[in-house]
């Protein structure tokens, strides 16, 4: 995403191997590969229509009930494409070993890559707070009823579980990355069986061992992507075959539920924290991906298509954060002011009222991007030498305001601001106080603009 994933870049001489054959990774313009920026713009669209379109909204007495149109009977299978974060964490993988390649190929060592990593995470997380610190307070002034409000404010915030996860998997990318190449698909697979004893333990022995499989699935998804930037992934009718079989038969075995997102009253989650069931659902999806890619890449080099990736692709990150600010708006005035019940989903009103719905939410979000996707990547900076200790502390800082954000929210008190104070040291760390190099450097290509390249 571009901050969220970062832009992609070209995959010098790389293969992509599919069965027996070998096919070159097709671009959709040179510097750019379309399949990740296509699976990441694919990504973030699924995670949007998917929050838009599930809600179960009712108001009664001051207070705003959430329900989940998943739970409806037979819905849950849905969530077997729909879950679209391995896809998210595939292509992250992808971007992030072809950017940290291409920096060592320029000579720059890995801190100065994972400092610049950090700061397009961290960024752009800073206008979110400084809108939604405040503004549960002046809406209780205003006399708004104090559980919708809250309820906005925590879910706000919860947006950012993926930012903090995302920056563990930046962060171990140059060990991961090294390791990858190496040792190829056992450095996945040991990541997949760890998960494995995972669940174990977890189903067996103590619930919070599950708390594990945060790192080890995302980073075994992630990984993939590090086999797929190098040329090494393979065999995508088994991965698409073998994974949706798997997780069918794990499904069918127990205790892991049918749906590939959490649901009101379950009692496991195959999302939070994510199970060996989902991992599977991973490579499903991944090697299914694969599979479509030839039509994938030809579908980006029509022009209409090429146009709208152009447009979506430096908004992706503010698209990601601020979409659910619009539904909190549309929520409030429809369901708060108006009085208005979400019909019984998948009936007739539901699917009539479905694009209305929609279409308002889109239109609160469009003025939301024209003001805030400034905010998408941070100033440009001068090269500096550093060594691992300040970006290794600033994705610590990060990563813990992250958390304290995810947990919490924006919710009145003290930890949304102790998190945000966090970010912002983080932006500190990784922030030279140098000037940018001139024009002249940079037209030449010099180290001192590649601080803060879009890669």
């Amino acid at each position: 995403m571009p901050a969220l994933l970062h832009r992609s870049s070209p995959l010098p001489q790389a293969q992509v191997a599919g069965g027996d054959a070998a096919r070159p990774a097709a671009l959709a313009r040179p510097g750019r590969d379309a399949f990740i920026d296509l699976l990441r713009l694919f990504g973030i669209a699924m995670v949007v229509l998917e929050h838009w379109s599930i809600p179960v909204l009712s108001y009664e007495h001051g207070r705003i009930a959430t329900g989940n149109a998943f739970a409806a009977p037979g819905a849950a299978v849905i969530t077997w494409l729909s879950q679209v974060m391995p896809l998210v964490f595939f292509a992250g993988g992808a971007a992030n070993a072809i950017s940290l390649r291409r920096h060592r190929e320029r000579g720059l060592a890995g801190p100065v890559w994972l400092a610049g990593r950090v700061r397009r995470l961290a960024w752009p997380v800073l206008p979110l707070a400084a809108v939604w610190i405040p503004l549960p307070h002046l809406l209780l002034a205003l006399g708004l009823p104090a559980q919708p409000v809250e309820t906005a404010a925590r879910l706000a915030g919860q947006l950012l579980w993926f930012l903090a996860v995302y920056l563990v998997a930046v962060l171990l990318t140059p060990v991961l990355l090294r390791l990858g190449e190496r040792y190829g698909w056992r450095v996945p697979a040991a990541l997949a069986a760890g998960a494995v004893a995972v669940d174990v333990a977890r189903f067996t022995l103590a619930e919070p061992a599950g708390l594990l499989n945060i790192a080890l699935v995302w980073l075994a998804v992630h990984q993939l992507g590090f086999l797929y930037a190098g040329g090494r992934l393979a065999g995508f009718r088994l991965m698409a075959a073998g994974g949706f079989a798997a997780a069918a038969a794990l499904v069918a075995a127990g205790p892991y539920p049918l749906s590939m997102i959490g649901l009101p009253g379950a009692a496991v989650s195959n999302m939070a924290p994510p199970t060996t069931a989902l991992l599977a659902v991973a490579f499903g999806q991944i090697g299914l991906a694969m599979l479509l890619r030839p039509h994938l890449v030809r579908l980006t080099a029509r022009p209409a298509v090429a146009r709208a990736m152009a447009w979506a692709g430096p908004r992706t990150m503010t698209v990601y954060l601020w979409h659910m600010s619009a539904l909190f708006v549309v929520a409030g005035a429809a369901v708060v002011g108006l009085g208005l019940a979400t019909p019984a989903p998948g009936g007739t009103a539901w699917l009539a009222g479905l694009p209305v719905w929609l279409g308002a939410l889109a239109l609160v979000l469009l003025p939301l991007l024209k003001l805030l996707a400034r905010f998408e990547e941070p100033p440009v900076t001068a090269y500096a030498a550093t060594g691992w200790a300040r970006p290794v502390a600033a994705a610590a800082l990060a990563g813990m305001g992250l958390l304290g954000l995810t947990a919490l929210g924006f919710v009145p008190g003290p930890v949304p601001m102790l998190a945000t104070a966090a970010v912002i040291a983080a932006l500190a760390l990784v922030t030279p106080l140098r000037r940018p190099a001139r024009a002249t450097d940079r037209r030449r290509g010099h180290p001192a603009d590649l601080a803060n390249t879009r890669i």
